[in-house]
């Protein structure tokens, strides 16, 4: 497992774990910690896993907490690699975990104490402000990308944008994206059929146009540094066709019937 700090100003840190060695068995996955204060800090951790990650996810993000208190879990929607360990989460911890309201009553099925039950709360479609001590987070909409009831969550401190499946890369040999022609044979497939439709992508890049990114730190692969990338990582969503744009050839009946 490798840690990466990708901000950290003295009283607030972002760190990446973007490896718990799986072996290729699972689809490699990011987890995300935020941290902010020095003393009575509290803070994230962004989509935490599943079951196989579960104890060194926990354990690591102890490590990095210090006397900081973990008081959210973010979910950016009900895939399995994000949320199937949740319950061990909750049960360890005396966090919140956060998800969409169209999730709420799914997650469950993965196993849920009923001791821990209450502490599922619901994201609005349009999002919401969640406050982290002095640092609030912004939870912004990101339906369809992929998920139906998906969400993305932007830190103004750092200026990071975490965009959970959007901007996932697979198979690339680097933590962080230098050429992003050269990046794109590893994202450009996922993209084409994981993400919903040209015109929702079009959607989410007018909306995070405006806001300050240094960095887009995906749930998946490498992440963007830099304005530049981040500009053309935004203005390529804009333009890529996908999802239902593409998937009228599968429709056919196999096998000649």
């Amino acid at each position: 497992m490798t840690a990466t700090v990708l901000f950290d100003n003295g009283s607030h840190r972002n760190v990446l774990f973007d490896d718990f060695g799986l072996g290729g068995l699972a689809v490699q996955a990011n987890q995300h910690l935020i941290i902010d204060g020095t003393e009575a800090g509290e803070a994230v951790i962004l989509d935490p896993g599943g079951h196989k990650v579960y104890a060194e996810a926990l354990a690591e993000t102890f490590g990095q907490l210090g006397s900081a208190s973990l008081r959210y879990i973010f979910l950016s929607h009900q895939d399995p690699d994000i949320v199937a360990a949740l319950n061990g989460w909750l049960m360890t911890t005396d966090a919140d975990a956060y998800v969409s309201e169209l999730w709420t009553r799914f997650v469950p099925h993965f196993g849920f104490d009923h001791l821990v039950a209450d502490r599922l709360r619901p994201i609005p479609d349009a999002g919401m402000v969640l406050p982290l001590r002095s640092s609030p987070l912004v939870i912004v909409p990101a339906h369809f990308l992929h998920s139906e009831g998906n969400h993305q969550l932007y830190d103004p401190v750092a200026k990071i944008l975490y965009t959970g499946d959007l901007g996932a890369s697979l198979g690339a040999p680097y933590v962080k994206v230098g050429d992003f022609d050269a990046h794109l044979p590893y994202m450009a497939g996922f993209h084409r059929r994981y993400m919903a439709s040209r015109k929702v992508m079009a959607c989410w890049a007018e909306m995070v146009a405006g806001l300050d990114i240094d960095i887009i730190a995906p749930q998946h692969g490498a992440y963007f540094e830099g304005r530049e990338l981040v500009e053309r990582f935004i203005g390529w969503c804009a333009e890529l066709e996908c999802g239902v744009d593409l998937i009228a050839p599968l429709y056919r009946i196999p096998g000649g019937w």
